[in-house]
């Protein structure tokens, strides 16, 4: 029927081997190319309809960004074949000036406030280090001293949280004012 040069023609896809030598086999390998087809062209058409891009808004107002356009929905076309993620980043505005009536400092009095700001902070933080030493000492105390009364371990962890919170609250302000001091100019 199909023969050239003495062979016959075959559909090797997927390994298979099927002989198009009697019309029942020519007749199946017609319908497995035009599934085939029909298969790749659906797909195709799939995919060109996920690059389009719709602003949705229904009855009540709700805008909605879709892929699918909605026939019950109002529906207009953002992008269509173009990535939905395409955008540049905003440009930084230009800083304005400040006003003319804005009260200005000058750089003398601006310097006596960042040194008294300074030297507060500096005090603070050496206020909370004493602080924070002193209940260090009263939590070693604590824990050595285990009272009468205390023979249930929860007991002993109940009176000695205090202590250890006091130690985390100065610990915490400590490393705030180091923070604030290292943004000083």
């Amino acid at each position: 029927m199909l023969k050239k040069d003495g062979l016959e023609p075959s559909f090797f896809s997927a390994g298979l081997s099927l002989k198009l030598s009697n019309p029942f086999s020519l007749a199946l390998f017609m319908n497995l190319r035009i599934i085939l087809v029909l298969t790749a062209l659906a797909l195709h058409s799939t995919f060109a309809l996920a690059d389009t891009l719709y602003k949705c808004t229904d009855a009540s107002g709700v805008v909605l960004y879709t892929n699918q356009k909605s026939n019950g929905k109002k529906c207009t076309v953002l992008s269509s074949e173009q990535p939905v993620s395409t955008f540049s980043a905003p440009k930084q505005a230009a800083r304005t000036p400040s006003p003319s009536d804005f009260p200005r400092v000058d750089g003398t009095t601006q310097r006596g406030r960042d040194d008294d700001r300074r030297r507060i902070l500096e005090q603070e933080f050496a206020t909370e280090q004493q602080n924070l030493d002193k209940a260090r000492k009263a939590l070693a105390e604590v824990e050595a001293a285990r009272q009468a009364d205390e023979k249930n371990y929860l007991k002993y962890v109940d009176r000695v949280q205090g202590f250890k919170d006091s130690i985390t609250l100065h610990e915490r302000n400590v490393s705030a004012l180091k923070h604030e001091l290292s943004n000083l100019k």
